[in-house]
């Protein structure tokens, strides 16, 4: 069974700088993507970034496009977000999933998502 655990939230002051990680456990035979997503109390989840896990092709929301980059270690099965010139309209429980496609709308073939991470900025 396929685990995903997100760490490296916290709280930062804007322009400032934070790295999430995403460790997944368990077979990752058939995960196609990895991408990351927020939800703000009230809203509906947001793509923020994704990654092709094979090939490392990136895809991001243009919110984010120029501040955050996603990479993966797929040798630690780790997937990575830095997050730089952070603003307070980031701030929301970011989650790390798997998709069965990936692209600019990943979201929309979401599977299996973490606990989340709270990114907090002021």
């Amino acid at each position: 069974q396929v685990q995903l655990v997100e760490s490296g939230g916290g709280s930062v002051q804007a322009g400032g700088s934070l790295r999430l990680s995403c460790e997944v456990s368990g077979s990752t035979d058939g995960t196609n993507c990895i991408g990351w997503f927020r939800q703000y109390p009230g809203k509906e989840r947001e793509g923020v970034a994704a990654i092709v896990t094979l090939g490392g092709t990136t895809y991001y929301d243009d919110s984010v496009t120029g501040r955050f980059t996603i990479s993966q270690d797929n040798a630690k099965k780790t997937t990575y977000l830095q997050m730089d010139h952070l603003k307070t309209e980031d701030t929301a429980i970011y989650y790390c999933g798997t998709g069965r496609m990936c692209g600019r709308h990943w979201m929309m073939y979401l599977e299996l998502w973490g606990q989340g991470t709270q990114v907090t900025v002021s």
